[in-house]
């Protein structure tokens, strides 16, 4: 249900104090909460024990607090607002590893997949957005979606809703933790040589004033380099500042110290300020890739099946591997319910969703077939394309070195507001308390830490770790949940029909699928 949060954690102006009235109403409603299961309305809170609305605020899934309006709807955003709230909240660091994943697919079927990936998803989306519609005789006006998986599949469905969800938040921590690495590195690079005077030499990469740089050449021309390439090492000299700013040995621990009190924070409200730098970042990568696709020029030759030296067939085998990265890409299905739930005329949910998914697959479609196409080949190979495409710019580049710094700041404002969702998950279910003492959080955050520091470590391919993730939490939530509840709830009612079936149940198979692919390509 919607709770109450103290002044101090909200967005906002709002008074520091909170009066003692609603203090005791916002116990009483827990309380209440707490006696009997989402499902069964016999021990609903009474009026009198629920805050006045002005008290009433809800968390939204990137943390910031939002009043509930009791009844007004004109308080509610209109689509346009909802359509980027959606858009906003789906675009992640997956649109880095865009023009890697139409490398791996080919260019050709990596558009094809873009585009039936996205109306996949969209199609879960809609289907988790009217899964609370199918419920009779209960009121799920302030369900979730694992409160759905809990109706249809008691105990296993909102166990296993939580876990997944919490492997796709985990997941997105450590590639930012890689990221954060990798920006950092590239940051202190930029600022050293600048100060320094020292000019950069890259063994491999092209002349002239835009230049593209190959950090690992192509070790094997028909296997996946990139699961192999981190090992090669870093382009020293000897210096000391080469042996303190290591991006794989150093930097990750240096993040522990700047990172790691701030998931320790009770509350993410001050964080939540900066969630419109993910639009500005945003915003700014569209512009250089743009800025670079022009100054470039275009860099294509079709070869249906076959390599050539500098180009990759238009269809790969190893297309699962965008398949993967796409499910992550494209997945907003546990917090869609929330995010819908703001919007003032309901009827047009269906259409701002669809118009959202329009524009997050443009998106993705630009980046990754402009600078896929703008790669300068020759002299480079297409193959050389990395995982996060701002590597295949020299740290010299000072339109990159801004895209870096931006994104490094944005996603250290983003970080704790991950670690405080993955913390209201886990704590609130095992716990029944967000913060159930300092001891339990920091434990929990030096684990989640850990795994990103190890990543950043020893395996630092931002691709793999996103198709990984992706195909992880997309089978449970994306595929197969949603067309399970779909299913169900069309037998219980009796109108469950063959091709109703048969389509669902491929949309499970393609979810298994899409995992297995991940670890056979």
């Amino acid at each position: 249900p919607p709770f109450h949060v103290e002044p101090r954690n909200i967005v906002g102006d709002a008074q520091e104090q909170v009066s003692a009235e609603a203090a005791a109403l916002s116990s009483r409603v827990h309380y209440y909460g707490r006696l009997t299961a989402s499902s069964d309305r016999l021990l609903v809170p009474p009026d009198h024990v629920i805050p006045s609305p002005e008290d009433i605020y809800v968390y939204s899934p990137l943390g910031t607090a939002f009043k509930v309006q009791g009844g007004d709807s004109t308080a509610k955003n209109p689509s346009i607002v909802t359509v980027f709230a959606i858009w906003n909240t789906m675009m992640g660091t997956s649109i880095l590893s865009m023009p890697w994943g139409i490398k791996q697919a080919g260019f050709t079927l990596g558009i094809i997949i873009i585009v039936l990936m996205g109306l996949l998803t969209l199609y879960c989306c809609y289907r988790v957005l009217k899964s609370t519609k199918s419920i009779p005789y209960v009121d799920t006006s302030d369900w979730e979606f694992p409160d759905v998986c809990k109706y249809y599949f008691g105990g296993f469905g909102k166990w296993s809703s939580l876990v997944f969800s919490l492997v796709s938040l985990i997941g997105a921590m450590v590639v930012y933790w890689v990221l954060m690495s990798n920006f950092l590195f590239n940051t202190g690079k930029f600022i050293y040589n600048y100060v320094h005077n020292v000019s950069t030499s890259d063994a491999f990469g092209t002349n002239g004033t835009d230049r593209v740089i190959c950090p690992y050449p192509n070790l094997d021309p028909d296997g996946d380099s990139s699961t192999h390439q981190y090992y090669v090492s870093e382009n020293s000299t000897g210096q000391v500042f080469d042996l303190w700013w290591s991006k794989t040995n150093t930097i990750p621990l240096y993040l522990i110290v700047l990172l790691l009190p701030l998931l320790n924070f009770r509350s993410a409200s001050f964080f939540a300020r900066f969630t419109f730098l993910g639009t500005l970042s945003v915003v700014y990568l569209i512009f250089l890739v743009t800025y670079k696709a022009i100054r470039l020029g275009f860099h294509l030759d079709f070869h249906w099946f076959d390599s050539s030296m500098f180009f990759v067939p238009e269809f790969r085998s190893l297309f699962p591997q965008l398949s993967g990265v796409l499910t992550l890409a494209f997945f907003i299905h546990n917090c869609i319910i929330t995010l819908m739930k703001n919007n003032r005329h309901q009827e047009n949910n269906v259409r701002d969703l669809s118009l959202a998914y329009l524009l997050v697959g443009l998106t993705y479609l630009y980046v990754g077939v402009l600078i896929f196409a703008a790669f300068p080949s020759p002299p480079l190979s297409k193959e050389c394309i990395e995982p996060n495409f701002l590597d295949n710019f020299p740290s010299s580049d000072v339109l990159v070195f801004v895209a870096r710094a931006c994104l490094l700041f944005q996603m250290t404002t983003v970080y704790p507001l991950l670690g405080y969702l993955v913390r209201v998950q886990l704590m609130g279910q095992l716990f029944g308390d967000h913060y159930p003492g300092f001891l339990h959080v920091f434990i929990l955050n030096i684990l989640v830490v850990g795994a990103g520091v190890l990543m950043a470590r020893f395996y630092p391919n931002i691709g793999s770790i996103i198709r990984y993730s992706g195909a992880l939490c997309g089978l449970a939530l994306v595929f197969v949940l949603p067309s399970l509840i779909h299913l169900t709830s069309l037998n219980r009612r009796g109108e469950l029909r063959w091709p109703s079936a048969v389509f669902h149940g491929f949309l499970v198979l393609l979810g298994v699928a899409n995992l297995f692919g991940q670890f056979f390509m």
